[in-house]
């Protein structure tokens, strides 16, 4: 076969093929893994949205839904049952060990969600694992049952209205796996290679992976869309901010993860070298206390602590730029359902009392956990850390500072070791359940860690049954004011994120959470 044959029979033109260059991320922390159902922090999302493809997904930049791996579905006008037709024709991915034998079907669908309800699964019996955010959801409760109509068509039957039901199918944790590359490794005694050595459907397929230093993956010559146009792309991990910047600068890597406000000046005063991309994100950074503690329990406590947070201080130490506002509900102003009617309180002598009320008139003693990684919402997790120590220091709340490797740290919370830990979230849909059900249901506390409040949980139930949008953001008011009076959180920030690339990036858009895909994506 022609060179030039060959280059066409893989989707890509002369043209292209001579201007590929490899496509450097510079990642702020390694991957959790790469089986999407198994995690939910946003350095694993952005890995595996490169590998894996949703029945839906998000238009890039953007909330609304559209197709991917099917061309159509309907919802019912009951809100209980959801047809998708699938694609046809959509290769999964060739790797060392396994060539597909057919493309995407029906089964492949089954397969990936059957996973996450049934614990009896042949996978689950063969690797239990925890599918972190389908268990925040309640996916198994909610999901009645899944029917194959057709080679390339799939229902799924819900117990319950849900409006919002579609968006779960755009989420990363959705990505579709091929059955017929399970089958293969569960015969094998190799359940772990669905995380380890990935086979999907998206634009780059997996190469090679050494945890904290760097993410090989390859174009995937068979993709059903828009053909990779980087010769490769590459996640250099860098966990220090500063060391991400010098790199972009140095033409190291091409595109950052998002930048701390210290360190937008210095982007911008290299125009020559970088571009500049900003988002007002959809995101919230937090507090949580654990629930299971006998201390935490008395909400008095938990407002004492709240309210002696100077979050002023906080954000002139943090947030320099000013472009980060405080956080009062649980979710972003732009979200439907924000309760304008909330505020923050800074009152240390009511803390005091709350305090002693609560029995604890000298204070007491605890853990606070710190982000051991920069985060938009949390650009320094050391020094937040330490001015919300001074704070509780004045109402006699001895608290000592603690942190661990990322990935350490999310193990160790899961298992519900802290007392109180910082965390945050970044929501992919625009719509209010997407903050409120995978972090406040009752679906979503493991060991009564979390919070469960089952007055809040109907208000989340009813939102999703209602067609009625203006219906819906009143009961999302409703539910964030119950959350405010109930403080498992302290809320902190939303921020504006802010993702540089080198001037001769071209076809990025950041999404609104602030999540990168480089499908398109190319260095001219």
């Amino acid at each position: 076969m022609r060179f030039s044959t060959l280059l066409l029979a893989l989707g890509l033109s002369l043209a292209a093929a001579a201007t590929a260059k490899p496509l450097v991320y510079c990642a702020d922390a390694s991957p959790e893994g790469f089986d999407p159902g198994r995690w939910d922090s946003s350095s694993t999302a952005n890995a595996t949205r490169q590998i894996f493809e949703g029945l839906l997904r998000f238009e890039r930049g953007g909330t609304r839904l559209e197709p991917e791996l099917a061309e159509s579905w309907t919802l019912s006008p009951d809100a209980r049952s959801l047809t998708l037709k699938l694609r046809a024709g959509v290769q999964f991915h060739e790797r060392p060990g396994f060539r597909p034998s057919r493309t995407l079907n029906a089964d492949d669908v089954l397969f990936s969600f059957q996973r996450f309800l049934d614990p009896k699964h042949p996978y689950n019996q063969a690797l239990p694992v925890v599918y972190t955010y389908p268990q925040s959801l309640g996916l198994d409760r909610q999901i009645e049952g899944i029917d194959r109509l057709g080679e390339l068509e799939v229902r799924f039957r819900l117990r319950k209205p849900n409006v919002v039901f579609p968006t779960y199918l755009a989420m990363p944790f959705a990505g579709i796996h091929s059955v017929e590359y399970a089958t293969q490794v569960l015969k094998a005694g190799r359940p772990q290679a669905l995380n380890n050595e990935p086979v999907g459907t998206g634009p780059y397929r997996f190469r090679r992976y050494v945890k904290d230093e760097v993410l090989r993956l390859e174009p995937h010559p068979g993709h059903w869309g828009q053909a990779p146009r980087a010769e490769q792309l590459i996640f250099a991990i860098a966990r220090e901010p500063n060391v991400r910047v010098q790199k972009l600068l140095a033409g190291e890597c091409h595109i950052t993860s998002p930048l701390r406000d210290v360190d937008v000046a210095t982007v911008m005063k290299r125009p020559d070298v970088a571009q500049l991309h900003q988002i007002q994100a959809l995101n919230i950074s937090y507090l949580a206390f654990n629930l299971k503690r006998p201390l935490f329990q008395d909400r008095r406590v938990r407002e004492a602590l709240d309210i002696a947070v100077d979050r002023d201080a906080v954000f002139r130490a943090l947030f320099p730029r000013g472009d980060a506002t405080q956080a009062v509900n649980a979710m972003p102003p732009a979200i439907p359902g924000w309760n304008p009617q909330l505020r923050n309180e800074f009152d240390p002598a009511r803390a005091r009392r709350l305090l002693a009320e609560a029995g604890h008139p000298n204070g007491f003693a605890i853990e606070l956990w710190a982000l051991p990684v920069a985060r938009p919402t949390n650009p320094n997790g050391q020094l937040m850390a330490q001015l919300i120590q001074q704070d509780w220091a004045r109402i006699g709340v001895r608290a000592t500072i603690r942190t661990f490797e990322w990935g350490e740290y999310l193990k160790r919370a899961n298992k519900g070791e802290h007392d109180i830990y910082m965390s945050g979230w970044s929501g992919d849909t625009g719509d209010a359940d997407d903050f409120l059900a995978p972090n406040l249901s009752c679906a979503s506390s493991k060991g009564g860690v979390k919070f469960c409040n089952p007055a809040f949980d109907a208000l989340l139930e009813r939102a999703r049954e209602s067609r009625d949008e203006a219906e819906r953001v009143r009961l999302y008011q409703e539910a964030n004011a119950l959350f405010k009076r109930e403080r498992p959180w302290i809320t902190m920030a939303h921020s504006t994120i802010y993702i540089a690339a080198r001037k001769d990036v071209k076809g990025f858009k950041m999404a609104p959470n602030g999540g990168v895909e480089f499908e398109g994506v190319v260095r001219e």
